[in-house]
């Protein structure tokens, strides 16, 4: 539904109106509609599109503004900058008359990056209950941008979308980590809060820069350059989705547990005495004979249920599962998710459980790699306040094995692609600062994301004409197992490149070691990571000089024997170390460039570093790796110290 009819039509005519006269009609973008956000304190623009010279007339706040379209039917008002209030009614009129109601000024913000960003309030649920039950402020809005790729230049509008304010209805779909920052921003400031949440989940930073900064890097401009062709775009997707349908058929076919003519495995009734078994949680090709097996394997367990729990709605959980699941209970559906990483949590009704024996049946896709169910997640069935714990052995038998599955071109992530179609409609609009989380689908080529990401900040306050535009980021927490040995990561580059992203000014860094999940690329506790990207605002965005807006950062290092002295900024009220135990997470190297653990102390704010295996320290490192679980520098105020190293191997 586009602009036009999400706005009140004032103007009405009996008569049938020419082709030319009801193109003449004037229109909005997506983003200035009913319930919008205005950004306060600045001038801000209203632009949309008419006939070529027709005249447009705004009325606001008491005020007429106009303009006149141009020959390609664009035009555009500047309005000056306002305090924060509303709600406020804005009226246009040119041929036809529009009324946008319910209008707040206050402070927008621009919420992208990847999935850590899209994942919703729901996702969280489990870990936020009272949060959404009880989430009522219409003073807080959210926009969601659908996603759109675009190669052939920059486009007009966006797709769809409308502004939301949160009530325990809506919050479900707001991006969790802006939700918790927009919250703790309006309990300070008290004025509204509008998110622009716009963001793909699994999309690489350079998919977000624009034809200008993609100038910088050849290798990216030429990729961008070869899908301006729309006839190859569209075969290729033709050719990859034909050739999904095809694996998918011919596994469906293959699969002995689907196979006409005979008891489905999902039944209950179905004789599985001859499975083997397996233990749950784990992965098939580390457990089983099979070795790393594609295809489908289904998964049965019996489960003695207690009169107590039946006749209830229920809860199924089973973890995260690898790749894609059906699953049943007594032979009925009760969920299916199509890819790896979204929680099992299937929710049922009453009539699905029975006293005695359930039989639970998952039937298992495993489209690459190791397939099955992911470790340390919990595998459970609830109903009336009692649970069943299902880990330990389940039966299994191979369905059907298969060659992996094809992979296909993902194009919203291809270089550019995101910037022309979810960024470039949004730059006429005004706001107060941008929040980006992103860098998991770069930790894997982190060589050139300093440039891109430098490069990023300055495209998109150019084309915002913010130059000094607050530019707020989360830098990547913990994740994967962790290592007992000082080791390379990828993970902990991209965050030390976060880190020096401070360099450009008006940046701010919310730090998330210790709010990770080793076993999920998507951790739930995301609260903190709001609060703690709205101290950087406080600070970067709003001037509050007396904020603590990180924990500590590197600064120096110097070298007393065989010993490093560091110092750092973002002390605090001074140095700790998190919870019980000595300082940990430092490594040390000598001029060998051999990384040995290291004993640490804290000494006022300065730490003192030294390892009995180097007698030469030339090169300290803190949290470097992918999963620093032992990692324990903070100041008093409770915020975690960098990732950082001094060396540059």
């Amino acid at each position: 539904m586009n602009s036009f009819l999400k706005v009140v039509v004032l103007f009405s005519c009996t008569c049938v109106l020419p082709a030319s006269a009801a193109f003449s009609q004037i229109r909005l973008p997506q983003l200035v509609s009913n319930g919008m956000v205005l950004q306060r304190e600045k001038p801000i623009t209203i632009w949309g599109w008419a006939a070529a010279g027709e005249k447009v007339t705004i009325t606001f706040q008491g005020k007429t503004y106009r303009a006149t379209a141009d020959t390609k039917g664009q035009w555009r008002v500047s309005l000056p900058a306002m305090k924060a209030g509303g709600p406020y009614d804005m009226t246009l009129t040119a041929s036809n008359q529009l009324k946008v109601s319910d209008i707040l000024l206050g402070d927008v913000w621009l919420c992208s990056g990847q999935s850590n960003m899209e994942t919703t309030m729901t996702r969280v649920r489990d870990k936020y209950p009272e949060e959404v039950a009880t989430a009522n402020n219409p003073r807080i809005r959210q926009f969601n941008v659908p996603m759109s790729y675009a190669f052939n230049g920059p486009k007009a509008d966006l797709k769809g979308g409308s502004w939301v304010p949160v009530t325990p209805q809506t919050i479900g779909d707001y991006s969790a980590v802006a939700y918790f920052f927009a919250k703790d921003l309006y309990a300070k400031y008290k004025v509204p809060i509008g998110i622009i949440k716009d963001a793909v989940g699994g999309s690489p930073a350079e998919a977000w820069l624009s034809a200008d900064a993609l100038k910088q890097f050849p290798a990216y401009q030429q990729a961008a350059e070869k899908y301006k062709d729309s006839t190859l775009v569209a075969s290729t997707q033709q050719r990859d989705q034909a050739a999904g349908r095809d694996w998918q058929q011919r596994l469906y076919k293959a699969d002995q547990g689907e196979a006409p003519g005979q008891t489905k495995w999902s039944d209950p009734s179905y004789n599985a005495a001859d499975w083997a078994t397996m233990n749950v949680p784990g992965y098939w090709a580390n457990q089983t004979p099979l070795g790393p097996v594609n295809g489908v394997l289904w998964f049965r367990k019996e489960v003695d249920v207690p009169a107590s729990m039946v006749g209830k709605p229920a809860r199924l959980e089973l973890g995260t599962l690898v790749d894609a699941d059906s699953t049943y209970i007594n032979g009925k559906l009760v969920g299916s998710t199509g890819y790896q990483y979204p929680p099992r949590k299937y929710d049922f009704g009453p009539g699905v459980l029975k006293p005695g024996k359930n039989t639970v049946v998952v039937r298992l896709v495993s489209n690459g790699g190791r397939g099955g169910f992911t470790l340390d997640k919990e595998y459970r069935l609830m109903a009336g306040g009692q649970t069943l714990d299902l880990r330990g052995p389940w039966q299994y038998k191979v369905g059907a094995t298969m060659s992996p599955a094809p992979g296909s071109t993902t194009f919203q992530y291809q270089p550019g692609g995101l910037y022309n179609g979810m960024i470039a409609p949004v730059t006429p609009y005004a706001i107060k600062g941008i929040v980006w989380y992103q860098g998991e689908s770069n930790a894997g080529r982190t060589q050139d994301y300093q440039a891109l990401m430098t490069s990023l900040i300055a495209d998109w306050r150019q084309h915002l004409q913010q130059p000094n535009l607050p530019f707020l980021f989360v830098q990547l927490p913990n994740f994967n197992a962790a290592k007992k040995e000082p080791g390379e990561s990828g993970w902990a580059m991209i965050r030390d490149i976060q880190r020096h992203l401070l360099e450009v000014p008006n940046t701010g860094m919310a730090v998330t070691l210790g709010l990770g999940e080793w076993n999920d690329i998507h951790p739930v506790t995301k609260q903190p990571v709001g609060h703690r990207l709205a101290l950087a605002a406080q600070k970067v965005a709003y001037g509050d000089k007396n904020v603590v807006a990180s924990g500590p950062l590197y600064q120096s290092m110097q070298k007393n024997g065989n010993k490093a002295t560091l110092t750092f900024s973002g002390v605090g009220s001074g140095l700790v170390t998190q919870g019980k135990g000595p300082l940990e997470g430092f490594a040390v190297a000598g001029p060998d460039h051999q990384f040995h653990w290291a004993q640490a102390r804290i000494e006022g704010n300065k730490v003192v570093v030294w390892s009995d295996q180097v007698q030469d320290p030339v090169a300290v490192r803190y949290a470097w790796a992918d999963n620093p679980e032992n990692a324990n520098l903070a100041n008093k105020e409770g915020l975690p110290a960098s990732t950082f190293r001094t060396d540059d191997f």
